[in-house]
């Protein structure tokens, strides 16, 4: 081990959660060494030699972001997103996130989930960014409480399942039961798509029926009622099997709200929305490229954006996720006159961080600190993730320099996700990063973007119970 630190942020100002048990802000000289913050050092004193300094001053120093929702290299019926592990972490890392969390959903009745997240284990080998994972669960047999067991000795603690798309990730309601209750034993998180499938099928057969099934009809076959309907039936069956939930890509008030009052109750419940649902309303399905919105759930009325944006200033939203699913526009348009055949999915995960801050913070009167909350600090502790989501001595050295004045608009084709397009194109947005750095190493600085090859560590989480309350105790 070198005596000289390999890195310091000098002069920046350091910005945590309140949640995080670090200060929420401080002026401070970041020492980096071996990958980790070996100290944080007052600015009133002297800047620490370093093998590399970068002087940070006037520039806000956050903890690099934790995506805990993407779905890289996915594979929906005939279509698979264009993208890679390779080419996902390169533009997680441009856009200020250090730490993706894919999915191993089964692709068919023939892939169990154990199989399903080891075949995505391999194919992560090749990240820039470091990496953890989520399992699924279709349909139950005698053999998934083992299979949940593997996961959890891999470290993969959360199970996603789908209360819709029916034949093919779909899960019933007794399965979602059942892996409730594994999950519990082996104090993991259950990860929910919350939408009535009944009533979406329903409604989406009466617009087929009508001639009305088109993309530019898409937030019309499922209605905000599909959404809250789902996740009250998800909450009672959280509530009796004890079972800590956590929503994917709430769109409504009243999802949150339905969380927020379970939480209120005593359950252990979380909500996560996506930058979309904070940005874009369901006029985009009346636009020129209507196709660029196709995402379920869809877009929401202008009032229902509204009130989600008050419920993420209001700290009701734990978590902004990308769902990053990287198809592209020639995929898209193959059958924009028929919803049901068109894949469904929004690239995402390199502008989380701008059109996030912008949300909250420029437009909302949010706080950097809240911003950094559903960035960074929050998705590390809810999925467990160790020593990330926090500046403080010992965390792994994932940081962001960023200047929060600084207004740049988004060019799709300037992006680095492996699509053709941006559903953000031409907005102004605040919140760009100017330097990233990752597990230590300066990834992106004003000369550009430092390729640091298949470095990505695949990150095995803590158990849920188990995390929390060990950050209760280093808290107190």
């Amino acid at each position: 081990m070198s005596l000289i630190p390999e890195l310091v942020i000098a002069n920046g100002t350091v910005v945590n959660s309140r949640l995080s048990g670090a200060p929420a802000r401080q002026a401070a000289h970041i020492v980096v060494q071996d990958g980790r913050i070996a100290e944080l050092v007052d600015a009133s004193q002297p800047v620490p030699a370093a093998a590399r300094t970068i002087d940070a001053q006037g520039k806000l120093v956050i903890p690099g972001g934790i995506d805990g929702h993407c779905h890289v290299a996915q594979v929906t019926g005939r279509f698979r997103t264009l993208d890679d592990f390779a080419t996902t972490s390169t533009a997680a890392l441009w856009g200020g996130t250090t730490t993706i969390i894919d999915f191993g959903i089964p692709r068919d009745a023939q892939e169990t989930p154990l199989d399903a997240v080891l075949n995505k284990k391999r194919l992560a080998a090749e990240s820039r960014c470091d990496v953890a994972l989520h399992g699924s669960v279709i349909s139950w047999d005698e053999t998934v409480p083992w299979q949940l067991e593997q996961l959890a000795a891999e470290g993969v603690r959360s199970v996603k399942m789908y209360t819709t798309n029916r034949g093919s990730t779909m899960a019933d309601g007794e399965t979602i039961l059942k892996v409730m209750r594994e999950m519990v034993r082996l104090d993991g998180l259950t990860y929910i798509h919350a939408e009535h499938d009944a009533i979406i099928s329903d409604c989406t057969e009466q617009h087929a029926a009508d001639g009305l099934i088109g993309i530019e009809h898409l937030h019309r076959t499922r209605p905000e009622l599909a959404e809250e309907v789902s996740v009250k039936e998800t909450l009672a069956l959280a509530k009796y099997t004890g079972a800590p939930v956590y929503f994917v890509h709430q769109s409504t008030p009243g999802a949150v709200d339905l969380v927020t009052e379970a939480r209120a109750d005593g359950q252990e419940a979380y909500s996560e929305t996506c930058p979309h649902y904070l940005t874009l309303d369901d006029t985009v399905y009346g636009s020129q490229f209507p196709e660029w919105y196709a995402c379920c759930p869809p877009m929401r009325s202008p009032e229902t954006v509204a009130a989600l944006k008050e419920r993420l200033a209001a700290g009701a939203i734990h978590t902004v996720s990308s769902d990053h699913s990287c198809y592209d526009l020639s995929q898209k348009r193959e059958r924009t006159d028929d919803i049901r055949f068109m894949p469904h999915g929004l690239p995402g995960v390199e502008t989380r961080m701008p059109v996030t801050f912008t949300a909250l913070v420029s437009e909302s009167g949010g706080s950097v600190e809240d911003f950094v909350e559903v960035f960074a600090a929050g998705p590390a502790r809810i999925n467990a993730v160790p020593r990330k989501g926090a500046i403080a001595e010992g965390f792994d050295a994932d940081l962001v320099i960023f200047d929060p004045a600084e207004e740049r608009k988004v060019d799709g084709g300037a992006l680095h996700m492996g699509t053709d397009f941006s559903p953000f194109e031409g907005k102004a947005l605040n919140g760009w990063p100017a330097v990233v750095v990752s597990a230590g190493r300066v990834v992106l600085d004003e000369e550009g973007f430092h390729d640091p090859g298949p470095v990505g560590r695949f990150v095995a989480r803590n158990g849920f119970t188990a995390h929390r309350d060990a950050l209760s105790t280093v808290s107190a």
